[in-house]
């Protein structure tokens, strides 16, 4: 028998996370095929089931939800490795980073908001902060390697994340040769050497 002085367990947290889930994952396919029309706090709730105030309970704008939908979405698909080799590290980076590219929602958003960016001001401006974040994990995988000894101490970090993501971007635009797992081995062993 149930004690009517005990608490009732809490539930609004598992709530609370299932409706923000339902709201990133309805961000992602909204965009991904989007195909020119435009994603909005409506189609984006609507598409979650949730109302509209829910949403901007947790985020101010649209940008704001499709920038947490896409970086959540980038580290569940594509973790930071930290196992103590920079070969190691760098390659699992990019053959993760390559692959997701590939997989939908992941790719076809990723194409729907590069080209909105070009129109839109604020999407551009989310598309650098969603960029930047990508940056800032190989870069941290090459420091890592640098401070074990693994990387020359005069090799140019930035330029290595340049070369990392324009190989990624230049293939992922044009699509004129593969972003596979063997691709991405071999680019990140060039890097190193």
């Amino acid at each position: 028998m149930h004690d009517s002085n005990e608490p009732r367990p809490h539930t609004g947290r598992r709530r609370n996370e299932a409706a923000r889930r339902a709201i990133l994952d309805a961000a992602l396919e909204l965009l991904a095929d989007a195909d020119g029309a435009p994603v909005s706090v409506e189609t984006i709730a609507r598409a979650a089931g949730v109302g509209k105030q829910t949403l901007y309970r947790w985020w101010p704008s649209k940008g704001a939800v499709l920038l947490d939908a896409l970086t959540d979405r980038a580290a569940q698909e594509v973790p930071a490795p930290d196992t103590g080799s920079l070969r190691e590290d760098l390659r699992t980076l990019a053959v993760a980073t390559f692959e997701a590219s590939g997989r939908p929602p992941s790719g076809p958003a990723l194409r729907t908001l590069v080209r909105e960016a070009a129109r839109d001001a604020h999407l551009a401006e989310l598309m650098r902060t969603f960029t930047q974040t990508r940056r800032d994990d190989v870069r941290a995988v090459l420091e890592r390697g640098r401070e074990r000894g693994e990387l020359a101490a005069d090799r140019d970090l930035d330029l290595l994340v340049d070369q990392f993501y324009g190989l990624f971007w230049y293939r992922f635009l044009l699509g004129h040769a593969p972003l596979d797992a063997r691709t991405a081995v071999r680019f990140a062993d060039d890097l190193l050497r």
